[in-house]
């Protein structure tokens, strides 16, 4: 029951990620809002114009014409003001391309604040061209929809409030710490809710995970990729009912985050003569586009921090400052990937069969990546190599194993001998020597309070 609650809450992710990330479905959101508010208003109007109730004082009165004007100015200052957003906008994407990398671009599409000002400015001057196509001549002479100019003015105050608010959120979004906590936050998300799903005991029914790996590979029928491009989503849930219908085993060779080519292998199934069940709905259970996303791969929250601070350490931009920070964030993620990462490797059907073999990154290899490309261009850079093994320590700090302290060791230990050769000054080599001695120091505790208890 737990496992299908995870699969649902992944699929609910995955949903509001694809609606979040684009620029349209907040504002049409807010366009149908205007609509229904031009739908109310007009109908009080015309309850007013046929006497039907009093007005209240505070709406504006005046003639037909007068009304024309306010509305035909209220919308072209809104019209300009929406250009002027969608520059804003374009400037910044333009930014964060060139300072981040292109792959930070989803980034700030999905911004929520951006989204609902663009959309805000839209509803308004839908708004406000309805009202004033609503102004004519009928049998009690010019109508006028006082309650709806009134309500135009009220929403041209609030979206000069957004604007404010906007300035100051791009001002404050494009700042690289900024960015660089939010996609932390964003990362601790994903290792949140794709790192829970190993809570089931590993006595079940049925041939064990590594029995039927192997008949699959050896023996089974082959899934080919339908189109090219990176796995972004898989629905287990619907790939387990397929197996569970054919009385099969389908083994995913990839995983999402992998780049699949068009008639490659993607998958094999056990036994082969349920493959070509299993193919004609495969295509509904998971998900290939052109870029990756965090729904499914917590590794791409780690190339992306990564991926910055290598931008930073390069020559072009030499800005460590930003490398130690986008260390500092990497290190509290891990943290939480020592203690939470238990991602689910096999999929059962209700009677406790294994049904579907899904690949997921280790937690060795989810240190490697962290490290590894940081300590290759650390080479000659004290601050960095110091940073690094500063967040090793931190990390070695929350582990419960000595596998999983072994990795970091490794990492630790290839930084130091990285320093040797690289590093010419004594005193910074003798600064690296401390934080690796700490680490070490870190390690042996650990290991002696493992053996005393």
């Amino acid at each position: 029951m737990y496992r299908g609650v995870l699969s649902s809450s992944l699929g609910s992710h995955w949903r509001r990620e694809v609606l979040r990330t684009s620029l349209w479905y907040v504002p049409a959101l807010e366009v149908a809002a205007a609509l229904a508010l031009f739908g109310g208003t007009l109908a009080a109007d015309r309850a007013a114009y046929h006497g039907d109730f009093a007005v209240p004082g505070w709406v504006i009165s005046g003639s037909a014409d007068a009304a024309r004007q306010i509305l035909t100015t209220i919308a072209a200052a809104i019209i300009t003001v929406i250009g002027v957003v969608f520059s804003v906008i374009l400037l910044t994407l333009t930014l964060a391309s060139t300072q981040f990398g292109p792959r930070m671009l989803r980034n700030f599409i999905r911004d929520r604040s951006t989204q609902l000002t663009l959309g805000t400015f839209v509803a308004t001057f839908v708004y406000a061209v309805l009202v004033l196509g609503s102004i004519g001549v009928e049998s009690h002479g010019d109508f006028v929809p006082h309650i709806g100019v009134t309500v135009t003015l009220g929403l041209m105050v609030a979206d000069l409030a957004v604007l404010i608010y906007f300035i100051h959120h791009t001002a404050v979004s494009i700042q690289l710490p900024q960015v660089i906590a939010s996609i932390a936050a964003d990362l601790a998300v994903a290792i949140r809710e794709q790192g829970s799903g190993n809570t089931e005991p590993h006595e079940k029914d049925g041939p064990a995970a590594g029995e039927l790996v192997a008949r699959a590979e050896e023996g089974g029928g082959a899934l080919l990729a339908p189109v090219s491009g990176y796995v972004q989503f898989i629905r287990h849930q619907n790939l387990v009912r397929l197996a569970t219908e054919a009385n099969a085993v389908i083994n995913l060779e990839h995983r999402p985050g992998h780049f699949v080519v068009q008639g490659h292998r993607f998958a094999s199934v056990w036994p082969p003569e349920a493959t070509p069940h299993i193919r004609q709905a495969l295509g509904r259970a998971h998900f290939v586009g052109p870029h990756r996303t965090l729904s499914q791969d917590v590794s791409f929250g780690i190339d992306q921090l990564v991926e910055i601070a290598l931008r930073a350490l390069s020559t072009a931009i030499n800005d460590t400052f930003t490398a130690l920070t986008c260390i500092d964030w990497l290190g509290e993620s891990l943290c939480k990937i020592v203690a939470q990462w238990h991602p689910a490797r096999v999929h059962r059907d209700e009677r406790g069969f294994i049904r579907v073999i899904a690949p997921e990154p280790s937690y060795d290899r989810l240190m490697q990546r962290s490290f590894e490309k940081l300590r290759q261009s650390s080479l000659g850079q004290p601050a960095v190599m110091i940073r690094l093994l500063d967040a090793l320590a931190r990390i070695m700090a929350e582990t419960a194993s000595p596998a999983q302290r072994r990795v970091l060791f490794e990492q630790a230990a290839m930084i130091n001998r990285a320093c040797e050769r690289s590093v010419p000054e004594a005193a910074d080599r003798a600064d690296i020597q401390r934080r690796y001695e700490a680490v070490l120091t870190v390690e042996a505790r650990l290991a002696s309070g493992e053996e005393g208890g």
